[in-house]
């Protein structure tokens, strides 16, 4: 007989692109001066971290309404992230590279997580 594998959390590449990118953004904020850690910083570092951890409240929840739920609040973080990048490039607080490298990898984010969601959608029946 087959053994069933069982999806983990780790498996999950929306999951893996947020958890990096959360670590990313917060290695370029905590070098920042107090006043843009306070006002932009604090906000970018918050809205970047609830992606993943939106993905993951949502993995831990039985049914797939809840699990759908929490996926969507983490693609509503997404659009967050989007603005934040944007303003603390236009404030001189990140660089060039770093700017695109953040707007790229958000950018893959929300196709990333619809196909969690239709998966989550396929595979449950509750």
């Amino acid at each position: 007989m087959e053994e069933k594998k069982y999806l983990k959390l780790n498996d999950i590449e929306c999951y893996k692109i947020a958890f990096h990118l959360s670590n990313y953004v917060w290695e370029i904020v905590v070098k920042w001066n107090l006043f843009a850690k306070r006002t932009i910083g604090e906000q970018f570092v918050d809205a970047i971290d609830s992606i993943s951890a939106n993905i993951a409240e949502g993995f831990g929840r039985y049914n797939k309404k809840d699990k759908i739920k929490f996926y969507r609040y983490s693609q509503d973080s997404v659009n967050e992230c989007l603005d934040w990048n944007q303003k603390a490039k236009l404030r001189k607080l990140l660089l060039e590279e770093e700017y695109n490298y953040i707007f790229s990898e958000l950018k893959k984010l929300p196709n990333a997580i619809n196909s969690l969601i239709a998966y989550t959608n396929e595979k449950l029946k509750l």
